[in-house]
This record gives structure tokens, sequence and C-alpha cells, in this order.
């Protein structure tokens, strides 16, 4: 499968020398929560994304148009962590691609960079984002080294999507396989380096209740080589292939209650693996919803768990669209692919 991109979008123009986007938060550190700062660098862009391309992954329209400098890439983490505050604990790197890529992020660069999160003196842990392939041993050495003079733990964060390499690949086009994310987690271990996955919850082609399972399924599977798992909802993002099935009504992103069902499910079954969930747009009509009603008090509830790892907290919330949830996953099977409800 070819990712399908949309003519008419553009990507943005960007300075190099800013980061495509920084915010503050809080994350989970120790079983607590700390203050955490998320970034963004703006490089060239995923290399499988500027090629055939996810299904549901828009990101590379934030690509740099040129290549940045090591002294560009340093002047984002610059902009950036002028956001951090003495409590700053965590620090997330994304690149909308792979932190270990060397076309996006040389080692120079990445050096520099780990070197100055150090000096920054209250970061406690590091999380990279990276596709399974560039995982390496002397990677992963070159950065403990660094980090390691600091006190600073390293987990890197993998998209996984699914345990399921048949919906890997034919309904979200990823590029590689469950075995590969296995390498790469083994080979993070071997150094000490912790795993987080991130999970995607119904890309095109799956009806409600086959996105649960295959969540449920796939943490089940993922669980022996992960200590962190993100349920991600899937979103309408522009220039995809599932832009273009919504465009066409042979889409909907999955409802919140699904999400709120696989943790519950998830967290009782292992309970030492700290599950998260932040979903993106919520209560849009691109992005994971219920009723409209009640989608502001459902995704905050994920938020809060996330936070918590509370399963109080799942119960907290309720709305008479759960019993029409209910039906959607009784019944949808048997729509011959078309939603129920929008």
């Amino acid at each position: 499968m070819t990712q399908t991109k949309n003519p008419t979008t553009k990507k943005k123009t960007h300075p190099l020398n800013m980061p495509t986007a920084v915010w503050t938060g809080h994350d989970l550190l120790g079983g607590k929560p700390v203050d955490s700062l998320t970034i963004i660098f703006c490089t060239t862009g995923c290399y499988w994304g500027m090629g055939e391309g996810c299904t549901m992954c828009g990101y590379v329209n934030d690509s740099a148009d040129s290549t940045p400098s090591d002294d560009d890439l340093l002047a984002q983490f610059d902009r950036a962590a002028s956001k951090s505050t003495p409590q700053t604990s965590l620090l997330k790197i994304f690149t909308s691609g792979s932190f270990f890529d060397e076309h996006e992020i040389s080692t120079q660069a990445r050096t520099r960079i780990l070197e100055t999160i150090g000096e920054m003196g209250s970061v406690k842990k590091v999380v990279a984002e990276t596709r399974p392939e560039f995982v390496t041993e002397k990677k992963l050495a070159d950065t403990l080294a660094v980090l390691d003079r600091y006190d600073i733990r390293f987990e890197i964060a993998m998209g996984l999507e699914t345990s399921n390499d048949t919906i890997r690949k034919d309904c979200i086009n990823k590029g590689f396989t469950f075995d590969d994310f296995v390498r790469a987690s083994q080979t993070a271990a071997k150094t000490g380096v912790s795993t987080k996955a991130y999970l995607l919850l119904k890309p095109p082609f799956l009806s409600e209740k086959m996105a649960v399972d295959d969540m449920l399924s796939s943490i089940s599977d993922t669980v022996p080589h992960a200590s962190t798992i993100s349920l991600n909802l899937c979103n309408v993002q522009n220039g995809t292939l599932v832009e273009e099935l919504h465009n066409h009504r042979d889409y909907r992103p999955p409802w919140l209650w699904s999400a709120v069902s696989i943790l519950k499910t998830a967290k009782e079954m292992f309970p030492h693996i700290t599950f998260m969930s932040d979903p993106v747009a919520a209560g849009s009509n691109r992005g994971p919803h219920n009723c409209r009603e009640c989608d502001k008090e459902v995704a905050q509830v994920l938020r809060d768990f996330s936070l918590s790892q509370d399963l109080d907290v799942l119960s907290d919330v309720d709305c008479q669209c759960y019993s029409l949830w209910e039906k959607v996953m009784e019944l949808e099977d048997n729509a011959y692919g078309s939603y129920l409800v929008k």
C-alpha cells in the first residue's frame, strides 16, 4: 500500500531554528506525577513518511523545507528549554520521525543536545521517539555515555501501533514488523534502557469492536517488551488516507468509551504496567468522540487516569450514550464496513 497524499495539502513554512512545537505538562515518573517538557524538533522529517507513509500520519507536512544544521537544532532546543522550570523532571523528544535517524539529527547534534539536557540540572529522565530500525546497541551506548554522567534515565518510545502484522501492514502501512519492535526493545533492555510503546486505537478498515479487540490482544503481546504503553486514539490528519476515507464517510474516529474499556481491562490484567492515553482532538468530528455532551469529561478522565493509574477514576464518568456505544460494539461488524453512528 502507498500512502495517499492530498495534493492540496501544503507543508508549513517553518524557521529552521524554531522547534515545530513545545509544551509543558505533567507525566508519571517513578509512579508520581512530575512536571514535563515536550519538544518536537523541526527536522527533514520521517523518511518513511516522505516515501510510502502511514495511512493516518500527516506530520510530514510539518517537516523542514531544507535540512537544519546542527546549530539550528541546538537553537531549537535552547528555545524549547527556555520554557522549562527548575521542577522539570521529564523531557520528551520527538522529531515526527526518529531521534536516532542520522538524516534527521546527526550524531554530533544528538550528543550536544543530550549534554545540554544534562546541564539543565533538573531532568531525571529523557524519552525519545524512534522507529525500531534505528535502535542499535552503539547508539544507545553513546546516549547513555552522556546521560549517565548526569544520572538521567533514558527510554525509547516506538510507534508499534498494533502487534498484528496484517493490520500494521494493510491498515496502517507502518513499514516494519512486530519482530522488529521486539528486537529493538530487547536491544534496549540489554543496555538498561526502557521501552515505551504507542498503540493505535482504530486505524482505518476496522470496526469499533475489531479495533478494541486488536488493542487488547496487542497489549497482551506488548507487555513483555515495554514498561509503559500509551494508547493513542486515531484522529483525522490533513493529507492522509484516513482523511480521504473520512471525507467520504468511510471512517469514524474511535469512541472515547472504547479507550475507557480498554484501559480498565488492561490495568486489571497488568497492574504493574503504566498505561497512558491523551486523546488528541477529543470531542471534534475529526477526533475521538462519543455524543459530544460527555466528550470533554471522558477525555479528562483518560488523562487523569494516566497520571494516577487509579482504576476508580475510569468509573467516575457516565453518560446515556454509553448504551449506544455498546450497541455499536454489538452490531457494527454487520454493517459491511460502514459506521453506524457519526
